[in-house]
């Protein structure tokens, strides 16, 4: 089959050097729409739950909202993890469901048990599914600035100007708006008034909306006309608001007005945005849609932001501070200036080991031949161009010349004039035919062993599945491509541009030759002594394995930071605002590397990240790193703890905005160790986090321990008496929802204001929500013309509670969370287990859960361990078929050790862990060393077969494949050098797997050379 392409490819040039043009065409076509991300997608498939219960406790919200639910949720085919997090009104419920399912079908799963469950739920309940987004969506962030606008005419211009412009962008799940005033028409009831009128605040509710609407009547027939009757009655003003009819006191009747005030107000506020220590804003936060594109959607809000600025009031700007399309092109703008360089890099070296400008030329074109190829086939199978993708394509770079390299390298032998005049010329084209056809087999068999190599990578699970699989897939499609074209288009090339002659070997491969032929011949002569050497290197290579520390994945330094605050538990919003503003300050006053801060606290609009009032995301833009004062992102950290230093009643901890969202999607907690305490009791619960959280704090490299306790709330208990509220003629549901209407407020529905939907709402005084003491003072109205002191219903304590109460898969537990700094997560981990089962004791009914960043490396660990020796047996059964023999199967396979030592100990040397990226680094070293050892193997055995004698097989064979040996390693090493030494976001991840390479490539190629032909005289001198 092989034969008979390169036979048809030689017969028909001109089509195939056509076909290739086209796919050089179509590769472009395909990069250019290519969707263009700073990660690939790697969110599961999820669905949220939002819903909102205004006024409920959390503990309340879980009984009432969040259990019902779970009892329907649970039962979700394909789903595997079910958690939820109980809030002062708001209920949060995420579902994760097995890798493949389709979101739709997920999503109306879930929609199906919300509607099942809907009626058991409170009826002021509001909400449900959550937008279709990912973790990762939030794309861009901007503020509304200028104008002297008042915070609710921010808000409303977000809400009813911007927001519905950029929810019709292709792409854009949703605008979530945070901070500011949601503008209302407020009742507030006099209460006195309502007593002697015997009128309770739901009165007043249902008044207002009975008597809000606008409806159409029918049709009357006038003549030979029809007139449609339109009913109006809905409210516009506040005056309408005033007039509306309570009820009638004999021929009286009692207005709203007579009882209320009535002005305009805006809603209980659940959260703020604060900015630069200056004051409050009004945010707004693009959602990006799961699976859209991120470039082409930030650059189309971009866009619609722009038109909108026209329009806008006077003054009026919006001030960008977080634009996902920077992080895009710096971290794909980083792998793209790798893949530039060590092209150019690959190219130099074709030209000193050829020494044939012409032979490096035919060799080049697989480069970008073989790049655009394998951009189409990324387009074809759907995967957009990141970090991930690129960076494979980026390891391939000096690998995807192999084949070419071979071919060519034959042909031009075979093109040189036959020696002594043994064998008449034959024809170009036949020579041209020969040289391909003879380096075919051994050529498709050392691309399917590196294929194999890289196969592990598609079977990892879970988050390192969703990043590394791309890098896989690139990998394959690229040498596959390069395959292809160097059976097909490379010998047209040969047959076309290579000049007949003697070749001359180049000045670099006689320098080396001159310096690898007395080492390989003392390497013949002391065979002991080369085995006591690779001995030693083996022993070396175990210590440093010993000595390097293990982790999941680097930190990606995206260029931002994000702080998180967390403040006692029953902090006001106002006195939580104004901590934010004095923290700003400082940050602003003591770091110029900080362009703005931008902090939110509480819940945001669509609930997507429910935050207490004691809870603080502040969102730290920062300069150009060249006009920092430090060098890196760890010294302005410090910087930022020494400020923090001033506020001792807040805990901190640092993150940017991407691992923040993973963390979250992956545990539900925000740190690199997240620790689970499941129980049924929630003070339990809180101890037992606490003492964790103290050993973790006691460990070596503990960062930003957070203890997410339950409990600290401050509360008003008022535990109604029900005999004493039946003796008044009242029920305990006519008092909750009094006190509820007097501090919550209650909607009485909305005023259409130029198509904008401004609620009404009907809440009590706002001087006893400022004052406890009042609060217990109040009266609430009989329903017979009199009141009723509320002491006189109820009893009233101050008690404390559950700030927020967690659920995993219908169970309760407390997180501890913390980030882990100057040693390896895995390490740290072992020790702080041990620990805590050493000195927490757990009682009966309570278990301990360990995850975050270390599950992860333990699950991709442990799938390797089972899948790369399942590679390494289907590569042995490849050799076997190729050699026909185990021993030199088994003889190729022995090099793959000594490949490893040296990445091993690159690892130690440079201070770097054994991570998820090395560990690939690790898998392309075997196919390498695998190749290399093949390459050498199989040219012994045809010098043999020519009926040399055995010592002068292995000393003539390494000698004449010195070249393809210190090719394939040179050009794959160098490749990776750009990668080495880049700085730009991303580079962490990829440099651990440059670095293994690298070093493994130099005791792999030292060993190939030296070693292997002893091996080779000592266990294969027989057949």
């Amino acid at each position: 089959m092989l034969q008979r392409l390169i036979a048809f490819s030689l017969a028909q040039r001109l089509l195939v050097l056509v076909v290739a043009v086209g796919l050089a065409a179509a590769g472009v076509w395909a990069f250019l729409r290519l969707p263009i991300d700073a990660y690939p997608n790697i969110a599961p498939t999820q669905v949220k739950l939002i819903l909102k219960a205004p006024g409920m406790t959390p503990e309340e919200v879980e009984s009432r909202v969040v259990v019902p639910l779970e009892m329907e949720l649970l039962g979700v085919p394909n789903a595997v993890m079910l958690r939820s997090t109980a809030k002062y009104a708001i209920a949060d419920i995420t579902l994760d469901f097995q890798e493949g399912t389709d979101i739709y079908w997920a999503r109306q799963q879930v929609a199906e048990r919300y509607a099942g469950a809907s009626d058991a739920l409170p009826g002021d309940v509001s909400g449900g599914l959550a937008p279709m987004s990912t973790p990762l969506s939030d794309m861009f962030m901007f503020t509304i600035e200028g104008g002297h606008l008042s915070l609710a005419e921010r808000r409303s211009l977000l809400d009813w100007t911007i927001r519905p412009a950029l929810r019709t962008i292709p792409g854009v799940a949703d605008l979530n708006a945070l901070g500011g005033e949601v503008r209302s028409f407020l009742v507030t009831p006099d209460r006195s008034r309502l007593s002697a009128a015997g009128l309770h605040f739901r009165d007043v509710v249902d008044a207002i909306e009975r008597n809000n609407r606008n409806d159409g009547s029918g049709r009357l027939r006038d003549g030979g006309d029809a007139l449609i009757v339109r009913a109006a009655g809905a409210i516009a003003t506040l005056d309408d608001l005033r007039q509306v009819v309570v009820t009638m006191r004999g021929d009286v009747p009692i207005r709203v007005g007579d009882v209320a005030k009535v002005g305009y107000g805006a809603l209980t506020r659940y959260g703020a945005v604060t900015r630069d220590g200056e004051g409050e804003a009004v945010e707004g936060l693009v959602v990006g849609l799961r699976g859209a594109d991120a470039s082409q959607t930030v650059s189309a809000v971009r866009a619609r932001l722009a038109e909108l600025q026209r329009g806008l009031p006077a003054g009026v700007r919006i001030e960008t501070f977080y634009d996902r399309s920077g992080l895009i092109k710096r971290a794909v703008g980083t792998v793209q200036s790798a893949l530039v360089e060590a092209s150019v890099l690959v190219v130099i070296l074709l030209l000193l080991f050829l020494g044939d400008v012409r032979a490096a030329l035919v060799v080049s074109v697989t480069l970008p031949l073989a790049a655009l190829g394998t951009f189409l086939l990324m387009h074809l199978v759907g995967m957009s161009a990141n970090l991930m993708s690129l960076g494979g394509l980026a390891i391939a770079i000096g690998m995807l010349v192999d084949a070419a390299v071979v071919v060519v390298e034959n042909t031009v032998s075979r093109l040189s004039p036959p020696e002594h005049g043994e064998v008449a010329p034959l024809p170009r084209l036949h020579c041209v035919y020969r040289a391909a056809r003879e380096v075919a087999v051994p050529v498709t068999a050392g691309i399917v062993i590196i294929v194999l190599v890289f196969a592990p990578l598609l079977s990892l699970q879970g988050l390192e599945g969703k990043l590394f699989a791309p890098v896989a897939l690139t990998i394959v499609f690229a040498l596959a491509t390069s395959l292809l074209l160097s059976l097909t288009v490379i010998p047209v090339l040969c047959s076309l541009i290579l000049r007949e002659g003697a070749h001359r070997e180049p000045w670099l491969m006689r320098q080396l030759e001159r310096g690898y032929r007395p080492l390989l011949d003392w390497s013949l002569a002391h065979g002991r002594a080369m085995a006591v050497i690779a001995t030693v290197g083996l022993g070396v290579g175990v210590v440093a394995y010993l000595g390097t520390g293990k982790t999941f994945m680097p930190t990606m330094d995206e260029g931002d930071m994000l702080v998180q605050l967390v403040k006692p538990a029953s902090v006001s919003l106002e006195t939580s605002r104004d901590l934010d503003l004095k923290i700003e300050r400082a940050i602003k006053a003591r770091l110029p590397e900080v362009e703005h801060v931008v902090a939110r606290l509480g819940s945001d609009e669509l609930g997507l990240d429910p935050m207490g009032l004691n809870e603080t995301d502040m969102f730290l833009q920062l300069k150009p790193r060249k006009q920092w004062r430090g060098p890196d992102s760890a010294w302005l950290e410090q910087q930022l703890r020494d400020v923090m230093s001033a506020f001792p009643e807040v805990e901190y901890g640092f993150t940017q905005p991407i691992q923040m969202r993973v963390s979250e999607m992956l545990t539900g907690s925000r740190g690199d160790v997240a620790i689970k305490v499941f129980g049924p009791d929630l003070q339990v619960l809180n101890e037992l986090a606490n003492c964790i959280a103290g050993v973790l704090e006691r460990t070596h490299g503990s960062q930003d321990v957070l203890a997410q306790t339950q409990e600290g709330m401050r509360y008003l208990g008022v535990q109604v008496d029900r005999q004493a509220v039946g003796r008044y003629g009242l029920d305990v549901t006519a008092v909750q929802d009094e006190l509820r209407a007097q501090l919550e407020g209650s909607q009485a529905g909305v005023v259409i204001e130029q198509q904008r939907r401004t609620p009404i709402l009907v809440r009590g005084d706002e001087r006893v929500a400022n004052a406890p003491e009042r609060f217990g003072q109040i009266s609430v109205a009989r329903g017979d013309g009199g009141e009723v002191p509320l002491e006189h219903l109820a009893k009233l304590e101050a008690t404390s509670g559950p700030v927020q109460v967690r659920r995993e898969n219908a169970s309760r537990y407390a997180l501890v969370q913390a980030n882990v700094s100057g040693r390896d997560l895995v390490g740290f981990v072992d020790e702080a287990r041990a620990t805590v089962e050493r000195d927490v004791h757990l009682p009966s009914g309570y278990r301990v859960s360990w995850g975050g960043q270390f599950e992860n490396q333990q699950r991709a660990a442990a799938r390797l361990g089972l899948v790369v020796p399942a590679a390494m047996g289907m590569i042995f059964l490849v050799l076997f078929f190729t050699f026909g023999a185990v021993r030199e199967a088994l003889l190729i396979l022995c090099n793959i050790p000594f490949a490893l030592v040296g990445g091993v100990v690159a690892l130690w040397v440079s201070g770097q862990y054994l991570s998820v990226p090395a560990s690939v680094g690790f898998i392309a070293l075997l196919g390498i060393a695998v190749l290399n050892g093949l390459v050498l193997v199989s040219f012994f055995n045809q010098l043999r077969e020519a009926g040399m004698p055995l010592p002068q097989v292995v000393r003539e064979g390494a000698l004449r494949r010195l070249r393809p040996v210190l090719m394939t390693a040179s050009i794959t090493a160098l490749g990776l050098v750009p990668l080495l030494f880049a700085s730009g976001p991303g580079s962490e991840v990829q440099r651990p797997l440059a670095v293994v390479v690298i070093g493994g490539l130099v005791t792999s190629t030292a060993l190939t050379l030296l070693l292997l032909p002893v091996l080779f005289r000592r266990f294969c001198a027989t057949r």
